[in-house]
């Protein structure tokens, strides 16, 4: 496996970024598509190949973009038209910068399927990601906000190629309170690329809940009400059984990036860098 970490995180403008991440050691990086001084939807080819070209320059591969657009994912059907194409339109990128995945929240899986947000999303993801393997590339969705079982059985009705899974073990342990080490089994041939994040949960909640409050504002307001839901932590300080886990990827055959996300605290820099040789130790 390989060591990456998710350029962004590391909370400085994207060349420098990429200048750092190189300079800790990181063999690869994940890119947002929109995020600060950035939004590869409204940059030129040329400026698009210049940040692959000094990728290159750095010995980094660019082992993912993050594509996640805000709003409730996927499960909007008036939302989606305009979601589809920008989707679209950053797989179309995804080729300019050398990456054959692309991951992002989906919005949460209804435990219904004969919940109408169900077959919205599912239609959507068809489409994109029909589109995404007729150009080599896959829709890796990020888990979190459902269990690996509800989003396996979700991802056998959309049935397209083009869809595969980021696997984030610490959404799974501190937001929908599942076990990421069974996961990797029940994932294991749709896992594409994964994250390397730790969280702790203190009390089970409602994910759609949770999603709608961090969509449309309110989540301070449920903490508030019903006390802290989840932190995320340093690598190794938080929920998921690290040793077992890497042994399950393993097992697995999976020989992808353990991509670093570290979105919250002080110094994120410095956790970054000890997460690294976290990894390192264990790899």
């Amino acid at each position: 496996m390989k060591i990456g970490m998710i350029a962004e995180m590391l909370r400085e403008p994207l060349f420098q970024s990429l200048d750092t991440a190189a300079a800790m050691g990181a063999q690869g990086v994940q890119l947002y598509a929109v995020y600060g001084d950035h939004n590869f939807l409204e940059m030129s080819k040329d400026e698009i190949l210049k940040i692959k070209a000094h990728c290159d320059s750095l010995g980094l591969v660019v082992s993912s973009i993050c594509a996640d657009l805000g709003g409730h994912g996927f499960a909007s059907a008036a939302d989606n038209p305009e979601r589809i194409a920008k989707t679209k339109k950053i797989i179309d990128i995804a080729g300019l910068l050398g990456t054959s995945v692309l991951t992002t929240h989906i919005g949460v899986v209804p435990s219904n399927p004969a919940n109408p947000t169900y077959k919205i999303m599912a239609d959507a993801l068809r489409e994109v990601g029909d589109y995404a393997a007729s150009k080599g590339v896959t829709l890796a969705i990020e888990t979190g906000p459902e269990t690996a079982e509800r989003l396996a059985r979700f991802i056998e009705v959309v049935n397209s190629k083009g869809i595969g899974v980021n696997l984030d073990p610490a959404n799974l342990a501190m937001v929908s309170c599942d076990d990421p080490v069974a996961a990797v089994h029940t994932l294991a041939k749709y896992i594409v690329h994964t994250h390397a994040k730790d969280g702790h949960n203190f009390r089970p909640c409602d994910t759609e809940e949770l999603y709608a409050a961090f969509a449309n504002g309110g989540y301070e307001k449920m903490v508030e009400e019903g006390g802290e839901i989840f932190r995320e932590m340093p690598l190794g300080q938080g929920d998921v059984k690290w040793d077992a886990y890497l042994a399950a990827l393993k097992a697995i055959g999976y020989d992808g990036f353990l991509t670093i996300e570290r979105e919250v605290g002080s110094d994120p820099k410095a956790d970054i860098a000890m997460a690294i040789e976290f990894l390192r130790k264990r790899i």
